[in-house]
């Protein structure tokens, strides 16, 4: 385990997320169940979702020689800027599928697991928690650093998800997140060019 990947990960996934569509479902889901509830149905989706993420991120770092590795990875990081901006301007359209999602009345738990996990695939973050585990070529340490960066925005989300979303400007948050993104693409082209 490495503490230093943990740290570095950790702001990187958090911010990633804080502005996503897991902020909003786990707060519209604490608004009809138990919060506690909702975090752990949150809790157990990310951590599949990890896995899932660091194992991608292994297995392409055992594949691929190690200049094609970076330039991919840089790649990646450069479609998360982009997608990071454009969900910047989709805030709203999340907002109305939590809702549909949350209507269907099924337990607590599990509707925030499935809600989490079907929200989250393919998402921002596990994309880079794959070009993460890739780059840094410790799935262990990249993956505790992104479950507990997930993990924290998802109580942060049940437990004061409202006050948050009234100081912190969402868009805001995405754009910074993309200018994250673009910095780490140029440190992994240059990785791969020299």
């Amino acid at each position: 385990m490495h503490i230093a990947i943990i740290a570095a990960v950790f702001p990187i996934i958090f911010i990633g997320e804080l502005p996503d569509k897991t902020m909003f479902a786990s707060l519209v889901l604490s608004t009809r169940g138990k919060p506690f509830a909702v975090w752990v149905g949150a809790a157990a989706a990310f951590v599949v979702h990890v896995v899932i993420a660091t194992t991608i991120g292994v297995a392409l770092f055992h594949l691929l020689p190690h200049r094609a590795l970076d330039g991919i990875v840089a790649a990646m990081f450069l479609i998360g800027a982009v997608l990071a901006i454009r969900e910047a301007r989709k805030a709203q359209q999340e907002e109305k599928l939590i809702d549909k999602e949350v209507a269907s009345g099924r337990r607590v738990v599990t509707t925030a697991f499935l809600v989490i996990f079907l929200a989250e695939w393919g998402d921002l973050t596990q994309i880079l928690t794959a070009n993460l585990a890739a780059h840094y070529h410790a799935p262990f340490s990249v993956g505790l650093g992104a479950v507990l960066a997930l993990w924290a925005v998802a109580a942060l989300a049940v437990l004061g998800g409202q006050s948050l979303l009234r100081v912190v400007n969402i868009r805001t948050v995405r754009m910074v997140t993309a200018v994250v993104l673009v910095a780490l693409a140029g440190g992994a082209t240059w990785e791969a060019v020299r």
